[in-house]
């Protein structure tokens, strides 16, 4: 079942509650605080700067001033008065360059020259104790004439004497206009930058807005939340895997059939498939190097059917279901249906030979009907007693009978190699019990038809290990796929309407090789197939 929260339009008070416009919001927000923060750091300095030109610019015009010799000798040579060679030098120099003022004083702090010539012979109405000390000054000051950018410097006569100081002020009012003059240019700027910004906060909120389906915050974290509480509490694996093969999620179900720890599980994000299960055919249908539907995989100790599912961003979803109880079952019922027919044609047979001793009977020919009757029940008891006799364990003993009755119904003989013996101390009989049972069947499929046919099983113990082979009449193996048919899926026959084909001998090699063992298959010496499986510690 699919959830899907669809967006609803109900208006609330503060944030809007769809995901998109909280995200725009915010977008435009961040974008008009930095762009408020970055014009007041550029502000900042501009003013800083503005101020240091206009002193510097007040520096070099008293500088210039104080450079004119007439300057000097004029101060020495007349009084503080409007009509002096000083005030009139001053006024050019004011005039020329536009400054606000240029004062001249003597060493006592008297005003030589002003642009008000009344204040002419009264002290100055700051200390230039550091211009006449011989330092050049720069400075923001308030003075008679209002707020002003400052330059004083001290004035040398010719002997190189200090005689006075000249101060040059540029009105502040200029460089507050400059500052002010500048700042609707650097909010067109600013406003050029947030309508960008607007922009691309809108288009990138439409692109989310369809990524996330118009959600809202809590419709997402619900989703999320309700996604991980189905992933881990269905009953069927779910592994997501991305574009690069690596593992995105691995719910517990998935891990428990892996033979992964569903702690561990939630580590391996981000590692790659095949470092977590290993190559083989899992590793493959899962990847989606096989294809197909409902593929067969053998992972450990279970018989699993993997499905996978790209999605768009080049990944896949894959999910596995454990089919092992369904193919023991299947394998119980291939069993019970070849005991059925076994017990068909028996009963079919037994009912001839009754047949056969009532007509002996009734013939008279009693000696006839006992010997007939000694020759059936000796058959019997001589299959029976040969296997026992070379075969200790109870349930290897009682499949070797079985089959023999099977395989005696589908007219292909089943037999011991002389050489055949087991003890009665396997360690786990019924592993090579489902081991045995494949490779039998196996051979009785592959040799029905065929002109001699014949299976010969040849079972012994070598120390503590069991050697088993299982040689048949049959076509043999396909040349160059003796190693595929162990594989998952690969069969020759056409599967039955209860089960999937090509699992036997991957169980049996599965098997062989949990208990540090294997299985090959080879060429009989009469053409047939031949497989062979050694079990290292199988006896006690």
């Amino acid at each position: 079942m699919v959830m899907r929260f669809l967006p609803t339009s109900t208006r609330r008070l503060g944030l809007p509650r769809r995901a998109v416009s909280q995200i725009l919001l915010t977008q435009l927000a961040i974008a008009a605080g930095v762009l408020v923060l970055a014009t007041g750091l550029f502000l900042a300095p501009l003013s800083a700067q503005l101020d240091d030109q206009a002193m510097r610019r007040a520096l070099a015009i008293a500088q210039s001033a104080a450079a004119d010799p007439s300057l000097a000798s004029g101060l020495l040579e007349s009084g503080p008065s409007p009509d002096s060679p000083v005030q009139a030098a001053a006024e050019r120099i004011r005039s020329a360059t536009g400054a606000e003022y240029v004062v001249v004083m003597d060493l006592k702090g008297i005003r030589r020259s002003h642009p008000s010539p009344d204040r002419i012979g009264l002290p100055v109405s700051t200390d230039p104790g550091d211009a006449l000390a011989g330092h050049d000054v720069m400075e923001i000051d308030e003075g008679t004439l209002g707020r002003s950018a400052r330059g004083k410097v001290p004035l040398v006569a010719a002997d190189g004497e200090i005689v006075g100081a000249v101060s040059v002020g540029i009105p502040y009012d200029s460089v507050r206009d400059r500052l002010l003059g500048a700042i609707p240019g650097l909010l067109a700027y600013a406003g050029g930058a947030l309508a960008a910004g607007a922009l691309a906060a809108y288009l990138l909120s439409r692109r989310i807005q369809r990524q996330t389906r118009d959600l809202a915050f809590s419709d997402i974290a619900g989703l999320l939340a309700e996604r991980e509480a189905m992933l881990h509490s269905i009953r069927e694996g779910v592994i997501a895997l991305d574009g690069e093969d690596r593992v995105r999620l691995v719910n517990d179900e998935a891990a428990r059939l892996l033979g992964l720890s569903p702690v561990a599980a939630r580590t391996l994000t981000g590692r790659p498939l095949d470092e977590l299960l290993g190559p083989g055919r899992t590793s493959d249908v899962l990847a989606g190097r096989v294809t197909g539907r409902d593929l067969l995989t053998v992972q450990g100790p279970r018989v699993l059917v993997a499905n996978r599912m790209p999605t768009a961003d080049g990944g896949a979803v894959a999910t596995l279901r454990d089919r092992t109880e369904v193919e023991h079952l299947s394998r119980e019922l291939d069993s019970t249906k070849g005991l059925i027919d076994a017990l068909r044609a028996q009963d079919h047979e037994h009912a001839n030979r009754l047949h056969t001793l009532l007509g002996l009977l009734e013939l008279g020919l009693h000696e006839e009907a006992v010997a007939f009757v000694n020759e059936v029940a000796g058959v019997h008891r001589s299959t029976a007693e040969q296997v026992t006799e070379k075969v200790h364990d109870p349930l290897l003993a009682a499949l070797l009978v079985g089959k023999a009755t099977v395989a005696a119904e589908r007219g292909v003989p089943l037999r011991l190699a002389p050489a055949s013996f087991l003890p009665d101390r396997l360690v786990d009989p019924g592993g090579l019990v489902t081991i045995l049972g494949n490779l039998v069947d196996n051979a009785l499929d592959a040799t029905a038809g065929s002109a001699a046919p014949v299976v010969e099983v040849d079972i012994r113990a070598e120390g503590r290990t069991a050697v088993l082979r299982v040689r048949d009449s049959g076509p043999g193996v396909p040349a160059g796929r003796h190693e595929e048919i162990f594989t998952e899926g690969w069969s020759t026959k056409q599967p039955e309407a209860h089960r999937e084909r090509g699992l036997g001998l991957a169980l049996v090699r599965r098997l062989a090789e949990r208990q540090g063992g294997s299985a090959r298959a080879g060429e009989a010496s009469d053409g047939g197939a031949e497989f062979s499986v050694v079990l290292p510690e199988a006896l006690r």
